[in-house]
């Protein structure tokens, strides 16, 4: 009997370890700041001098859609008060760069290079008002000198 409960217990703690669960924490405060703005906002694009990369695989920890290596806490968080116009995150960097947000609706939003070259874009044709959580990765791993762009123009 005891030898059941053994392999019974052996049996969930592997179920346990084997099930994917999110590293991302959206509940830390993000590394690289945080702002509130509203749409049309002045000084378009907002722009965000970030370190890109992490410990994390974005692909194992999100999605298999999610590339590069990520860090447990956002880099940079937006909460916004949507409008009519679009919303985009876009990287900059002379490195291989991706994006990881969480919009407020719950779902991950992933890219890498859609911005051309190596620069990763993910776009709100109709963003919703709420908190974006941005995570930039680096593609390849390392951590490298970036910016992250919040803007509504095309």
């Amino acid at each position: 009997m005891i030898s059941l409960l053994r392999l019974a217990a052996a049996a969930f703690a592997a179920t346990c370890l084997a099930a994917p669960a999110v590293a991302q924490d959206t509940s830390l405060r993000a590394s690289y700041g945080e702002i509130s703005l509203n749409a049309g906002f002045p000084g378009d694009p907002y722009v965000v001098p970030v370190t890109s990369g992490g410990t994390i695989d974005a692909a194992d920890s999100i999605s298999n859609d999610c590339r590069g290596q990520i860090s447990n806490a956002p880099d940079f968080q937006l909460t916004y008060s949507a409008g009519s116009l679009p919303l985009a995150f876009v990287t900059d960097s002379p490195d291989d760069t991706t994006l990881i947000v969480n919009g407020p609706d719950g779902q991950w939003y992933c890219d890498d290079d859609s911005a051309g070259s190596l620069n990763a874009r993910v776009l709100f044709s109709k963003p919703l008002s709420g908190v974006y959580d941005v995570w930039v990765g680096s593609f390849g791993g390392g951590y490298h000198k970036a910016t992250l762009n919040v803007t509504e123009l095309p």
